[in-house]
């Protein structure tokens, strides 16, 4: 991995170049994706299934489109029973972690009339999408699925690719029967996306997108949001490991490939304080590269976005941190709290050697659906809130209103607004 000296000119060119990996940086595929969706919309399941052919060369109908039972009673049978209990295990924890972030409907009264309150609302249904191209994630599942369902939702639909055969990752088709989805659907890519947006004959429209996909899912979820809400428009992974020279290297530098295996475009990122340790990391990326199983995806991950970063001090580190903003950052210093209590913006925070990032991926309850490119500076990690909404509650008895609508009139007068005045002083006419 290449390493340099933390200076200025180093972290602004580090921000720049991390940037050229969003969504947003490739319009050369948004005319692609607009075609997509609007032959969906205009066409539905035709287009659906024709594109199905066309990119995954499965023939679907509208008989075969929907997984039956019977199909995900095949799969859970031939998904390793060990797999199926950790699994459950997983689910125990995510469920707890995200019970204690339900929000509930309050109520404020005073005595001369006036209520005020916040209710607190599931929507009704909610589209998942699970990719199925390079890799199966039934940890996505778990992760997007289950907070909805915390939530209250009701309808949660699933879409994610199938093989030629028709068939769906076993293992992505047993975790949504634990995590609780309730219609999954054997179609992917922006096509998938356009019919959780607009519906087709066989799938019924959602109120809201989440999850993870390639350069057409996302440019796809960014198209139809508005028409639908979304999560967000995620970009490849990232993880950075803030280090002193207390860190294990091979702690570091097997961390930092745990999320250049994933693809092309992931970042690994170290900022250390240790020149010493910044060597030894390196030479242990390529120890452990060059017997991993996706070597050439690590070799060409490391070689766009890896980098060794050593910073004067550890308050410089900090800094940079904090204006990178990662997805994923691990804190592996003398004194991991006291550092964590000086970052601002990040999506998920592991402190301590033995936090791994892989373990926030899989199992200890947060979601591993975390905002990316910078964007932690103002978007947060996948939750509860992101499946309610919230209805505003006013009422007002006649002697509450009365010391006041003379003011909120005034108001409304001030802004040319005369039919909203009177629709207050209608109320005390003689």
């Amino acid at each position: 991995m290449k390493i340099q000296k933390l200076t200025e000119d180093v972290r602004q060119n580090l921000l720049e170049d991390l940037l050229k990996r969003s969504p947003g940086s490739y319009p050369e595929y948004e005319s692609r994706v607009q075609e997509i969706i609007g032959r969906v919309c205009r066409e539905g399941d035709a287009a659906l299934f024709s594109y199905t052919e066309q990119f995954d060369k499965a023939v679907l109908s509208e008989d075969t489109v929907r997984v039956t039972e019977a199909e995900i009673e095949e799969a859970c049978g031939q998904v390793d029973e060990k797999l199926l209990e950790v699994m459950k295990k997983a689910i125990v924890n995510i469920r707890s972690y995200h019970e204690k972030q339900k929000r509930y409907s309050w109520f404020d009264s005073r005595e001369d009339g006036v209520l005020l309150g916040q209710k607190v609302s599931p929507l009704s249904s909610v589209g998942v999408y699970v990719p199925g191209g390079k890799a199966a994630y039934p940890s996505s599942v778990l992760m997007n699925v289950i907070p909805a369902k915390v939530a209250g939702v009701k309808r949660i639909v699933m879409t994610t690719p199938c093989n030629r055969e028709g068939k769906v990752n076993p293992a992505t088709l047993a975790a949504a029967r634990e995590a609780g989805v309730t219609e999954i659907y054997k179609v992917g890519g922006a096509q998938a996306i356009a019919a959780l947006a607009f519906g087709t004959k066989s799938i019924p429209k959602v109120d809201k997108i989440v999850g993870p996909g390639n350069i057409y899912v996302a440019l796809a979820k960014k198209a139809v949001f508005g028409h639908v809400s979304i999560d967000s428009i995620a970009g490849p992974s990232e993880i950075l490991v803030l280090a002193d020279e207390t860190a294990n290297p091979r702690f570091v530098a097997a961390d930092l490939l745990s999320q250049a295996e994933h693809d092309e475009m992931a970042s690994a990122i170290l900022i250390t304080t240790s020149e010493a340790l910044a060597h030894q990391v390196s030479q242990e990326v390529d120890r452990f590269t060059a017997s991993l199983s996706r070597k050439e995806i690590i070799e060409k991950s490391l070689e766009n976005y890896g980098y060794i970063l050593v910073a004067e001090d550890l308050e410089t580190a900090i800094d940079a941190a904090n204006e990178i903003a990662s997805e994923h950052l691990e804190i592996l210093t003398r004194d991991p709290f006291a550092v964590m209590m000086k970052i601002r913006n990040a999506g998920a925070m592991f402190l301590g050697p033995y936090a791994s990032e892989p373990l926030g991926d899989y199992f200890a309850g947060p979601n591993h659906v975390l905002p990316t490119n910078g964007t932690a500076k103002f978007f947060s990690p996948l939750g509860v809130d992101d499946f309610v909404k919230k209805s505003s509650i006013i009422s007002y008895s006649r002697e509450a209103l009365e010391p006041i609508y003379s003011d909120v009139a005034a108001f409304a007068d001030c802004e040319h607004l005369t039919a909203h005045a009177n629709s207050i002083r209608v109320r005390f006419e003689e």
